[in-house]
């Protein structure tokens, strides 16, 4: 086995199934899609550690692929089925997107960095995974033209309530990221029910807030 499969595999054991993720799909998504192609060279040696993984490379805002445990968790509570459609916000270099098409037949992926969007539809296209379009646009904004949802997955937290997401899920869809509008952070799923939405904690959670979700700077005097 080689160093990059040891480690997902130990990755998978020590950071995964620790935090009761038991959903063998994504389990075995996890044991497929290679962490490392999906973080710059100079720091593949990190790809596989516990931590919120800056994959960035000169762009204007700090990108980072958020931890495996909550990655695995923030999937296994979005419940998604193999026909659903579903867009990935703030995706950075793509590693939750390739995960998420593992699961389901059709994934939009939105980057607010152009050039790590590239990045993104060049590593999920060299896994030969067809079903996923990577766009650049900003976090906010989501992707019209793929809409509506039945899920939608932020790659990490958000200070406000996502409003232009939100109007992008389907009747029953839902929207599955990390709360940072108080304190402590949690992750959160909003579901979309004759119109309104349902907000359900799920657990305590930390993970960098994404870009344009960010709470509005206070005046101060």
């Amino acid at each position: 086995m080689s160093g990059f499969s040891t480690a997902r595999q130990k990755m998978v054991d020590g950071q995964v199934r620790a935090s009761d993720v038991t959903d063998r799909r994504i389990l075995d998504a996890m044991l497929t899609v290679p962490r490392e192609a999906f973080v710059p060279a100079s720091r593949q040696a990190l790809a596989y550690l516990d931590l919120d993984l800056d994959v960035s490379e000169g762009g204007a805002a700090k990108r980072f692929l958020i931890t495996a445990a909550l990655t695995a968790k923030l999937l296994q509570a979005a419940e998604i089925g193999e026909n659903d459609n579903v867009l990935v916000v703030g995706c950075a270099t793509g590693y939750l997107a390739a995960l998420t098409a593992k699961l389901t037949r059709q994934v939009t992926a939105t980057e607010c960095d152009s050039a790590l969007a590239a990045k993104a539809g060049e590593a999920i296209s060299a896994l030969g995974l067809a079903n996923v379009a990577c766009k650049a646009a900003p976090c906010a904004d989501g992707d019209t033209a793929a809409a509506p949802y039945d899920v939608i997955v932020l790659n990490g937290a958000s200070e406000v309530i996502p409003e232009k997401l939100l109007g992008q899920l389907k009747e029953g869809g839902r929207l599955v990221g990390v709360s940072a509008e108080s304190q402590p952070a949690r992750a959160m799923i909003v579901t979309r029910s004759h119109g309104e939405f349902g907000h359900r904690a799920l657990f305590d959670a930390a993970a960098p807030v994404l870009p344009g979700l960010e709470k509005a700077a206070a005046f101060v005097f």
